[in-house]
């Protein structure tokens, strides 16, 4: 939104543009808030548009990101590649997984949460070449475009989910990662029926110190 401010010069008036927020703090507040990890069980039939899906990519893009080096990398999984990511994230926890702690239910669960999903993104970071900032900042950035892709998935009722199992952290060759990329977890999305998800957090209180003096 933009509001006309007029001023007074020795020479007249004049009138210039400035430019105002046109998201409140309060709506702000409220879709931090209302972010939740929804999983891909819950999910609907519904397709995700694939001009929504690049506004999310788009928004992750803003994340904060120290020298610019912009480390975060999108494999888009759509379609029939999300059966074929089921079958190696199932294949891959059955080949190494010891017999004494084998799950038939994760097995399952594995195959199945690519499949339930609308689109699944694996969350991808590139080492900075030249090493200019130490590599957890570079993981830190990748994590502040997540949180950017979460609380736009929000705003479009979109729920979503950020996985870790070992299977997609060396998944190197079925997502044909570059030299200095790695996976850093996968991104289920997918339309739901769930209202009123209730959050719990301790109170901030408890975890912050003030420094006066």
């Amino acid at each position: 939104m933009d509001l006309v401010k007029q001023l007074s010069t020795g020479k007249g008036q004049i009138f210039i543009k400035v430019n105002t927020m046109s998201i409140t703090p309060e709506q702000a507040t409220e879709l931090i808030r209302k972010r939740r990890a929804i999983f891909p069980k819950t999910y609907n039939s519904k397709p995700i548009e694939r001009n929504v899906i690049e506004e999310v990519l788009e928004n992750a893009n803003w994340a904060p990101t120290h020298r610019l080096t912009e480390p975060w990398r999108f494999k888009v999984l759509v379609g029939a590649a999300l059966e074929r990511f089921g079958d190696y994230l199932g294949a891959y926890y059955k080949t190494n997984t010891p017999e004494a702690t084998f799950s038939e239910v994760k097995f399952k669960k594995m195959q199945e949460n690519p499949r339930m999903s609308a689109c699944a993104i694996a969350i991808c970071m590139q080492r900075d070449p030249q090493e200019r900032v130490p590599e957890w900042e570079e993981v830190a950035a990748v994590a502040c475009a997540v949180e950017n892709m979460w609380l736009t998935c929000t705003a479009h009722g979109i729920g979503c989910y950020w996985s870790t199992p070992e299977a997609a952290l060396n998944a190197n060759e079925f997502l044909g990662l570059k030299e200095g990329e790695r996976c850093l977890g996968v991104f289920y999305m997918g339309y739901h029926d769930l209202e009123g998800l209730q959050g719990k957090r301790s109170p901030v209180e408890e975890k912050t110190e003030w420094i006066l003096e």
